[in-house]
């Protein structure tokens, strides 16, 4: 069998290892510290080579974070996995920089909710119906896992969606599901479901602020998610 290049084998002022050790974490490049995960590069090329590949190919460290098994394992040298110990190392930060924050989070926005959720929805291989639950000054309560399946054929009951709401004593909720396929796009099912529990909120007092389909980045969504509220898809006005 083949070995790649070992980061051993590189001169000394390639190898990342030594020089984290020498200078600190601060001082290296993300693609030096991205080879140290990588340990070993394949065949006339280095771990440091195929980890400027990467940066190089999904330009930010959050595009590659985001990254899928799959869109990882289209650079040469990255195989499935090399691929799960970016993505472990990734999770890992996202949720220390959770701890820092030293409170519950503001997510008042789409954009801040979809952040909040992105990493662990990418490791369901179905879809996910989860309520995130608000305060009054919309920062978290905690998110409840409400059904596992496809939207569509689960029976999304709103006793479900608010006895979690009134236990917790939020304000108001935001639905959040992912779509494994990566195409957030939502399905009748989802636009009849997100319908039903807004009139149900209503009646109880509860706002349902937004709901949210968790995808992945592509060129034509850069975001990776679709907002219903900010697709003009959110139906609060219909009558009960």
């Amino acid at each position: 069998m083949t070995q790649g290049i070992r980061i051993k084998d590189l001169p000394q002022n390639e190898r990342p290892r030594e020089r984290l050790a020498e200078l600190g974490a601060a001082a290296l490049r993300d693609a030096e510290l991205i080879a140290i995960l990588l340990r070993t590069g394949t065949k006339g090329r280095s771990a440091v080579q195929i980890a400027d590949e990467l940066v190089n190919k999904f330009g930010k460290l959050r595009a590659l974070a985001d990254a899928s098994v799959d869109d990882l394992c289209q650079v040469h040298g990255i195989g499935r996995d090399k691929a799960l110990a970016l993505q472990s190392a990734f999770t890992l930060a996202a949720r220390m920089a959770r701890e820092l924050q030293g409170e519950s989070p503001l997510l008042d926005t789409p954009e801040l909710v979809a952040d909040y959720l992105r990493d662990v929805n990418q490791t369901y291989k179905v879809e996910q119906l989860q309520v995130v639950l608000l305060n009054a000054r919309r920062k978290l309560i905690k998110v409840e896992l409400i059904s596992q399946g496809l939207v569509d054929s689960l029976l999304v009951h709103p006793r479900e969606v608010f006895a979690a709401a009134i236990a917790a004593k939020a304000c108001s909720v935001v639905l959040v599901h992912n779509h494994p396929s990566g195409d957030p796009t939502p399905s009748e099912a989802d636009l009849r479901v997100t319908r039903d529990l807004i009139r149900a909120g209503q009646l109880l007092k509860i706002e349902v602020a937004d709901h949210i389909i968790l995808g992945h980045r592509t060129e034509a969504n850069s975001k990776g998610y679709i907002s219903l509220r900010e697709r003009g898809l959110f139906f609060a006005s219909e009558p009960l």
